[in-house]
């Protein structure tokens, strides 16, 4: 191969690598913005996913009742810890106009079904089959909750594992006034 040939090749290569880069820059900038829009204050976006029973939850149907929306895996061990104490409050709220949905993260039917019988959760449980939620909420750590008021803001966003005290005091900030 000559020289000539050779450099044509070689800036092609240089130019194909700049154009790549160029593309995913601007990609990034574009979606970072859409996933940095959920804050306090917002609207909840409305999303609809189906629970382990197969019935179909829309958290829009849910205005008027404050929603401890709560993002978790089976292999989460902070979730694992939290789930007994939003049981007890969720039995004790319920009827109160609090719901917990607990929203999994993509595992498989089975995995989850097993988890909740073990765990003896009454809350919905739904599966986020391809994060579209996540993505919506722009979920990073797990666990992660989203507290909810009755007219569908989001009043707290909380990462990470909570206790005792604190999932009784969401629970009491989100019940409907």
């Amino acid at each position: 191969m000559d020289k000539k040939r050779q450099r044509y090749f070689i800036r092609l290569f240089v130019l194909i690598i700049m154009s790549g880069a160029i593309v995913f820059t601007l990609y990034s900038s574009f979606t970072k913005e859409k996933r940095e829009v959920i804050q306090v204050g917002d609207t909840a976006p409305d999303f609809e996913l189906v629970d382990m029973n197969g019935e179909a939850h829309k958290l829009s149907e849910y205005r008027g009742q404050g929603v401890f929306l709560n993002f978790w895996g089976t292999w989460c061990k902070p979730c694992e810890r939290e789930f007994p104490i939003m049981e007890k409050y969720y039995q004790g709220y319920k009827n109160e106009g609090v719901q917990v949905l607990a929203v999994n993260i993509a595992e498989p039917d089975y995995t989850v079904n097993k988890y909740i019988e073990q765990k003896g959760l009454t809350f919905p449980v739904l599966i986020d089959r391809y994060r579209s939620v996540m993505g919506a909420y722009n979920i990073k750590p797990l666990p992660t909750t989203i507290l909810i008021n009755s007219e569908g803001k989001i009043e707290k966003i909380i990462t990470g594992e909570m206790t005792d005290e604190s999932i009784l005091s969401y629970m009491k900030q989100i019940m409907p006034k």
